[in-house]
């Protein structure tokens, strides 16, 4: 018999006390703590928090009000608007009001708590505060401290063992994407014996999309088109996804107007995230662009759609184009500085041939790629399946 099961044995063999989480955790509300200034710098001394997937947003260089947690007096934070969470043990400030500081009572251990609260699967589109109206309701078992105790020690190493696994499988990720960038530029870096050209040559036009504030608004209850952001341009592709936002015919309509989207357009992010590239391969029905992505219509007498694509998504291509960067917080490459762009432009057939080389190339690394998330996926998913039977109890009611 394991340890757990004899203490599970000897000290509540015929169950446990279900409480709600709000009666064994207190919380602090973070307006002391949240940062002033975002002009965030990795040499600065204090973390800046978030819930989300980011954690660190950045490091600040203010030092008063910084909230004390450490190895002996941990917390969670916990974001009132979409339920996510952290685990935290050193000294840090937050990003916004929306956070919740939780400490436990005496009666439980707050990393019990934690691995509870991974088990809550409840979604919501409302914008409200989740602590106090759901996730303080939520009711959990609660077993003597030392059954918990068990229970973290046996969760610790599941998570231990399941974070060394992910990171093997990601180094592996980046290796083989920087293989394939290697090989991309290798085949995209020529000679003088190339002519080059200004991209501005060689393209019938260069537009952008439409920014829905003077003209219409996004998510009407008649909208059922999408609304491609960066965030739907994905290895070069565009994928809508339950997330994107959606805008109505009259929307399309004038979106349609701006960009003018068509078969064998590059779509480019010039905004943000400055690089992101797709190529359209059909002349959309149901979407259309944000402004800051813009759409390139390449003159197929004289380049390639695929070629263009690829060739801004190499190294010396993107020091060109984010020389000419500009703006605070949110940078863009001006239109006409993109159109300024000078590109080599090697004869229609080689353009073909370095594309048919690249697409296979992309394809088998797209191939051995997918398997490592789902690699990922499949050990996430195990380690959940013997957490929350380690974390389910009778009710001793």
């Amino acid at each position: 018999m394991s340890r757990l099961n004899e203490l599970i044995s000897s000290l509540c063999p015929r169950g446990v006390e279900f409480k709600t989480i709000g009666s064994l955790v207190n919380y602090e509300r973070p307006d002391r703590y949240i940062v002033n200034d975002t002009n965030y710098d990795d040499e600065y001394g204090t973390p800046v928090l978030t819930a989300g997937k980011s954690f660190i947003l950045g490091y600040t260089y203010e030092t008063e009000n910084i909230y004390q947690a450490s190895k002996d007096e941990p917390v969670i934070i916990f974001d009132d608007f979409t339920g996510a969470f952290k685990w935290v043990d050193f000294p840090f400030k937050v990003k916004s009001s929306a956070m919740k500081i939780l400490k436990s009572d005496d009666i439980t251990l707050l990393r019990y708590i934690f691995y509870i609260m991974g088990r809550i699967n409840f979604t919501s589109s409302e914008h409200k505060r989740l602590w106090i109206s759901i996730y303080s309701k939520f009711t959990i078992p609660l077993p003597p401290l030392e059954v918990q105790q068990e229970i973290v020690n046996i969760l610790d190493k599941f998570t231990k063992l399941e974070a060394e696994l992910e990171a093997e499988l990601e180094a592996e990720l980046e290796a083989r994407k920087k293989q394939y960038e290697f090989y991309r530029d290798r085949l995209l870096t020529f000679g003088s014996e190339v002519k080059t050209a200004t991209l501005g040559d060689v393209i019938f036009s260069l537009n952008t999309g439409l920014n829905p504030r003077k003209f219409f608004k996004l998510n009407t209850d008649d909208a059922e088109n999408y609304y491609i952001t960066i965030r739907e341009i994905q290895n070069g592709q565009i994928i809508p996804t339950d997330r994107t936002d959606r805008i109505n015919d009259e929307a399309l309509r004038l979106c349609n107007n701006r960009s003018n989207l068509e078969a064998g357009d590059v779509l480019f992010s010039g905004t943000g995230t400055i690089g992101e590239t797709a190529v359209i391969n059909e002349t959309p029905a149901n979407w259309n662009i944000k402004e800051g992505i813009y759409t390139i219509k390449p003159n197929p007498k004289y380049l390639n759609s695929k070629f263009l694509r690829y060739l801004l998504t190499t190294q010396a291509m993107k020091n060109k184009y984010m020389k000419k960067a500009a703006g605070g917080t949110v940078k863009s490459v001006p239109m006409q500085e993109v159109r300024n762009l000078t590109i080599p432009l090697p004869p229609l057939e080689v353009q073909q041939k370095i594309v048919d080389v690249l697409d296979k190339f992309n394809s088998l690394c797209s191939d051995l790629t997918a398997g490592l998330p789902a690699e990922i996926n499949a050990r996430r998913r195990q380690y959940e399946y013997y957490r929350d039977k380690l974390l389910s109890f009778e009710d001793v009611s």
